[in-house]
This record gives C-alpha cells, sequence and structure tokens, in this order.
C-alpha cells in the first residue's frame, strides 16, 4: 500500500455514519466542557486526535469512525445513504481546526475562550448529527461555487444539491 493510499478519504461515504460519528464528537466535546482541569484540556486533545485519524483516512484509523461505521450506523438503517467523501473530509479538517485551536486555548489557560470554540464545535455537530445539515458540507459547496474550490477537485459535488437522493441537508 502507497503512502497515498493509506490516507486516502473515501470518494462517498455514508451519510448516516457521519451523523453517528457527529454525534460521538458532540458527546465528547460536551463532556469535555464540563470535566474539571487537567481532564478538560486532555479530553480536548483526545478531540484533536480523533479528527486528524479522520482528515487522514476516513474512519479507517479513528475509534468513532469505526464505530459508526460497523455498529452504529447499521442500526440506523439497513440501507447506507452515500454521499460525496470530499465534502465529509472538508468538514472533517474544519473540525481539526476548531478542536485544535480549542485545545491550544485550554492548554494556555483561556478556558472561556478555548469553552467559546468548544461551544461552536458542539453547535455544528449537533446539526450534523441530529438533523442531517453539514456545515462544512454547506461551505464546501459555497466554495466551489465562488470558484475557490475546484469543481475537478470534486465532480460529483460540483452540484451536489442538484443530483438524485441529494438535498441541502447532506
Amino acid at each position: 500500500m502507497s503512502l497515498r493510499e493509506a490516507f486516502a478519504f473515501p470518494e462517498i461515504v455514508n451519510d448516516y455514519a457521519a451523523r453517528c460519528t457527529a454525534a460521538l464528537v458532540v458527546t465528547l466535546a460536551v463532556i469535555t466542557l464540563l470535566a474539571p482541569e487537567p481532564a478538560r484540556t486532555w479530553l480536548a486533545g483526545a478531540l484533536v486526535v480523533g479528527f486528524v485519524l479522520r482528515v487522514a483516512g476516513g474512519p479507517r484509523y479513528s475509534p468513532f469512525g469505526r464505530l459508526s461505521v460497523h455498529v452504529l450506523a447499521p442500526r440506523v438503517s439497513d440501507e447506507p445513504k452515500m454521499v460525496a467523501g470530499a465534502p465529509k473530509r472538508f468538514a472533517q479538517t474544519i473540525g481539526l481546526v476548531m478542536s485544535s485551536i480549542a485545545f491550544g486555548l485550554f492548554l494556555a489557560g483561556f478556558a472561556v475562550a478555548g469553552s467559546v470554540v468548544l461551544g461552536v464545535l458542539v453547535a455544528a455537530a449537533l446539526a450534523e448529527a441530529a438533523l442531517g445539515f453539514c456545515l462544512g458540507c454547506w461551505m464546501y459547496g459555497q466554495l466551489q461555487r465562488v470558484g475557490i474550490v475546484s469543481e475537478d477537485a470534486c465532480v460529483d459535488c460540483a452540484d451536489i444539491w442538484a443530483r438524485p437522493g441529494m438535498t441541502a441537508r447532506n
């Protein structure tokens, strides 16, 4: 297996698994917000590691991803709902940035600021988990529409909302 293959993100992903993973992120982030120091900082670090693993290879390396794909999503629906992977990777990258900022703020002793950043992450992940609205996916589509992200970066995403079976919630 090449390095490129080892860190490839799936071209398509099961939306139900992505939503289950988002619910697990919400759970860990809320526990992090409620935890006292120093546990809060280390739990925020665990969030960062989870996002790193998901950005690196989708669910392949992530415990949350594996649990979602193999255990939780099949319980949600027997039929997977497949969606483009590129916007999901973009969303995971935004989660990585947000959780890294929160972790850095907690490490630096700025607990209130870290909590605010983590709260924003919770809101975005909760929208994905509960409503099926992926803010990162929506942002990805907007960046394609204005030409910042090339349509060639994800041919399936170029007009993601117009494809059969896709809605603005994806």
